[in-house]
């Protein structure tokens, strides 16, 4: 027997409702927000996340689904969204305009690491990006959208936050946090590949070893230049006005090694241990690194797998009609009921013959608001026997009132 790839999960109901609710909530908050829908490709050039996520990520060194395609083309599937929005940003242009855009996006990412609670290698993002706006009121501006999608989906969940720095001040913070590092022994293979290329990566290591011996390390909040310590002060200041609550985590730093001034995560415990939901922050600098005129930029992603768990969509009122037949001379009738009722509501037809207690089971599982049936009298009569699954109302409707769906509004 054929099984799915190892991390890859096939969705039914009732995951698919919620995965709906999930991009339907986020799209409709958006779009108030001012986002449009941009869609980019699922494959894309291994050096567009190599150029931009970073060597020191765990994403480029352990966890790309990347291979050379019959074209020779070194290839690899998105492992993340920004990457692939900001190319599209250059590609057509909208760099050299100079505009100001705002695009939201959703899709599947994938990734090659161990499938665990929550976290799968086929996973799915919902994402913000924002560019040519200088701002922190539009760092407060993203934040606030989060908040409001997280709220609107019933998830908890707390904000933390953090400021990176820029290429004025981390160069110095660089070299203090190197001196550090280079006085710890037995750092994690992860963190000793990390310190060569982006030293403050290792703050981000989850080994209890590394954790303990980092507790002390300099921290980037206290090295910050004048322009990036004012904007993190107004940022603060703006989320205090929107009366959205946050704490600050000097050991935040984010997982992508484009991240320049603020970086942001919404942290809940539903699901276990305290995990991230949805993250984000600036990167000022990587439309330059990707080729672009420098545009500044921000952005989030949400992971809808996490989310799952923790959305709570509104239940459904009943709706629709359920139809049935109770012997073999209704099915021609009822199937042209079936065609025409479905012009005007929901419409779920039986085939199969069954009784009138088994058509009510089964109307009843398909949340259908109408059962309806019918048998040999009601081919007698040219009617249709109907009952309210709600209420528990019986009636019988003439054929012709039925299929046009005019009795759906009578009392």
């Amino acid at each position: 027997m054929i099984k799915a790839l190892k991390g890859m999960k096939d969705l039914f109901e009732p995951e698919n409702k919620r995965y709906e609710f999930v991009i339907q909530t986020s799209t409709n908050i958006a779009k108030k927000y001012g986002f449009e829908l941009v869609q980019t490709p699922i494959l894309e050039e291994s050096s567009l996340f190599l150029r931009s996520v970073g060597e020191s990520s765990d994403i480029v060194g352990k966890e790309m689904y990347r291979f050379v395609d019959k074209g020779g083309n070194d290839v690899c599937l998105r492992p993340e969204g920004t990457a692939g929005v900001v190319r599209a940003f250059i590609e057509h242009k909208m760099d050299r305009a100079g505009v100001k855009k705002r695009y939201f996006y959703h899709g599947p990412m994938y990734r090659y690491e161990r499938p665990q609670k929550g976290r799968f290698r086929q996973f799915h993002q919902f994402g913000v990006e924002s560019f040519g706006i200088d701002d922190p009121k539009e760092d407060a501006f993203i934040i606030a959208m989060l908040k409001e999608i997280l709220d609107n989906l019933g998830v908890k969940a707390t904000l933390k936050l953090n400021s990176l720095g820029c290429p004025e001040c981390m160069p110095k913070y660089r070299e203090k946090l190197i001196e550090f590092l280079n006085k710890i022994p037995n750092l994690c293979e992860d963190c000793l590949r990390r310190k060569e290329l982006n030293p403050i990566r290792v703050l981000d290591c989850k080994n209890s070893n590394c954790q303990m011996q980092l507790k002390d390390a300099p921290l980037v909040t206290d090295h910050l230049c004048s322009s990036c310590s004012e904007d993190f002060k107004n940022l603060q200041e703006f989320l205090t006005i929107l009366k959205i609550d946050f704490s600050l985590d000097p050991w935040l730093v984010r997982g992508l090694d484009y991240y320049t001034k603020s970086a942001f995560e919404f942290i809940s415990d539903e699901i276990g241990a305290q995990s991230a939901v949805a993250g984000g922050g600036r990167y000022d600098r990587l439309v330059e690194f990707l080729g672009g005129k420098p545009t500044k930029g921000i952005g989030f992603a949400m992971g809808i797998e996490r989310l799952l768990e923790l959305a709570k969509p509104p239940l459904e009122p009943r709706s629709g009609v359920y139809l049935g037949v109770l012997s073999e001379s209704a099915t021609k009738k009822a199937l042209k009921a079936t065609y025409e009722l479905r012009k005007k509501i929901k419409t779920v037809y039986e085939y199969e013959l069954k009784s009138l207690k088994s058509h009510l089971k089964q109307a009843d599982k398909s949340e259908c608001l109408w059962c309806a049936c019918i048998g040999e009298n009601e081919l007698i009569d040219d009617t249709v026997w109907v009952k309210n699954l709600e209420n528990k109302e019986e009636r019988t409707v003439p054929y012709s009132t039925f299929k046009d769906g005019s009795w759906l509004t009578m009392d």
